[in-house]
């Protein structure tokens, strides 16, 4: 049997040959909207389960959040929906004066779901040089995995001795002494940028700053070494957040009045300074790079990098 509804769903239901009278009263209505409830409401609404709920109002639309800040299912018990997504992978760890690379960001939208259940993993920060001082390696973020969709950890910072930043979802600062920022995943999509280089020493030195969402690290022979800034996304009210700043690198000027690079936008950790304080965490569940630590201050240490989150959001009936 031949269905127009499926061979041509954007059809207008005055041209459908199939339609009864209520169609009459909205004739450009497409034959899928009208089939599918959007006429009287007598499609299935989606039914949904599974990390923080909440709801809320933007320009006129209502959408329902499930935002996990840490792994679980995101569990679809009736109905279908395109729904949108943001997906953060968690941030690298700072390094011997490498700041921190971003976690991955993505963002999309119409991504089909119905009945079924989907696995939902939230990746963690990367950890910092917490044992051995500022030769020891920092780690990278793991990756956070929703709805088919893989968004790379971030890059841990480079650590002393000439290590470079390594690559991830945005890249980590070099490290001291020479150290390169670690690339980040361009994509497409692109996911964050390069981490900067360890600047060499002018009036002082500083490691490179980590890569965020919107930009590259800093390279700085003259001033601080800041994270690259983070990429604005939605979350669970219509105020918009931040996520994905890149670590600030470490800094100092031979005195004891040393500084730190800022973080990024968005979360990044401040890179520690000489004569402290230590570097800090990216914010948890922004996917932030950590601060690096200052070299050869060992006791002045990085940051961990803050973990991911992933958000999936609906427009719901009002």
């Amino acid at each position: 049997m031949f269905r127009q509804d499926r061979t041509n769903p954007s059809t207008a239901v005055s041209n459908w040959r199939g339609r009864h009278d209520t169609a009459k009263g909205w004739p450009s209505t497409a034959v899928s909207s009208w089939l599918n409830g959007g006429l009287f409401g007598g499609g299935t609404p989606l039914t949904a389960f599974g990390g923080i709920i909440t709801q809320y109002v933007d320009s006129g639309t209502t959408y329902r959040v499930h935002t996990f800040r840490g792994s679980g299912k995101f569990l679809v018990s009736a109905g279908a929906a395109d729904v949108d997504y943001l997906i953060a992978a968690g941030g690298g760890g700072g390094g011997g004066m490498g700041g921190a690379g971003a976690g991955g960001l993505l963002t999309g939208t119409g991504y089909a779901v119905s009945a079924g259940t989907y696995t939902i993993t939230v990746g963690a920060g990367g950890p910092s040089q917490t044992t051995g001082g500022a030769y020891s390696s920092a780690g990278n973020g793991s990756n956070s995995v929703a709805l088919g969709v893989t968004a790379t950890g971030g890059g841990a910072g480079g650590g002393a001795g000439n290590d470079n930043g390594s690559a991830g979802g945005s890249g980590g600062g070099g490290g001291y002494e020479n150290g390169s920022g670690g690339a980040g995943v361009a994509g497409p999509p692109r996911q964050g940028y390069d981490g900067g280089d360890y600047a060499a020493p002018v009036t002082g030195i500083r490691g490179g700053g980590g890569g965020g969402a919107s930009e590259v690290g800093t390279t700085a022979p003259t001033g601080t070494a800041d994270g690259g800034d983070g990429l604005t996304g939605y979350g669970i009210t219509a105020t918009a957040k931040l996520y994905a700043g890149g670590g600030g690198g470490g800094g100092g000027n031979g005195t004891v009045t040393g500084y730190g690079g800022v973080g990024g936008t968005g979360g990044g950790g401040t890179g520690g300074a000489q004569g402290g304080p230590a570097g800090t965490g990216g914010v948890p569940n922004t996917g932030s790079g950590g601060g690096a630590a200052y070299f050869p201050d060992s006791m002045w240490l990085g940051g961990d990098g803050g973990a991911g989150i992933v958000i999936i959001r609906y427009a719901v009936a009002a």
